[in-house]
């Protein structure tokens, strides 16, 4: 067999334009990279305001984050995380994310999710589940009632 006659896999490319950013509300964007539910892989984007608090959550697996402008912290730890920021959340990790509220610009955050999120009430107790699968077909809805062309996303 020659190299030539060897099928490899091509790469996959979406541009800016072709993933829009759908309005979650309370302050939040959301734009959807990839879902490989198969492997409960969920790539997003986040855009925060300033002020925005989202909920104590516990991830099953791990997570990657890239800042790309603003800041924003972990209520649970010192580090804030400004543009060009690493982070990395083992499983297990538990957190509250918040952006502060004299950020001057919006914050925007890439995450790479591997797992699902185990939303916390105040006592500690799961009180729901977010997982890739859900936050696409939300992504879904969302861009389809605010008029945004169907995205598409890689699955």
């Amino acid at each position: 067999m020659t190299a030539t006659s060897i099928e490899a896999p091509t790469t996959v490319h979406r541009g800016e334009e072709e993933l829009p950013w759908a309005d979650a509300g309370s302050g939040i964007e959301l734009k959807v990279l990839m879902v490989k539910e198969d492997e409960g892989l969920w790539i997003l984007r986040n855009r925060f305001a300033p002020g925005v608090v989202i909920q104590t959550h516990r991830h099953t697996g791990p997570v990657y984050a890239h800042t790309h402008s603003g800041a924003w912290k972990y209520l649970e730890y010192p580090e804030v995380n400004r543009a060009g920021s690493f982070l990395f959340e083992p499983a297990g990790s538990v957190h509250t994310l918040t952006t502060p509220a004299d950020n001057t610009e919006p914050t925007d955050v890439w995450f790479q999710i591997h797992g699902v999120n185990l939303n916390l009430d105040a006592d500690g107790n799961v009180e729901s589940v977010t997982d890739g699968p859900g936050v696409l077909a939300a992504y879904y809805a969302m861009c389809e009632a605010q008029g945004l062309p169907r995205p598409n996303v890689v699955t």
